[in-house]
């Protein structure tokens, strides 16, 4: 598993995983499972979109995804 953070990518419409600088995941597709660490541990969950849109991570109440550590 790689460690990074999650990022919206305006070119593609997409969330990715930006792992450093120049190093991304490549754009994340719904049904996509990860482990996002929040208050201290690694929670599993999975990306997907609703129906306006939006994408939000199953089991995880946040309103802003972009920002989060994520392993994958």
């Amino acid at each position: 598993m790689r460690e990074g953070v999650l990022m919206f990518d305006p070119d593609s419409e997409r969330m990715d995983v930006r792992f450093d600088v120049e190093d991304y995941y490549g754009g994340l597709h719904c049904g996509e499972r990860m482990e996002v660490y929040l208050k201290g541990k690694w929670q599993p969950s999975r990306i997907e979109m609703n129906f306006k849109g939006n994408w939000y991570l199953v089991g995880i109440d946040t309103d802003n995804l972009v920002g989060l550590r994520v392993r994958i």
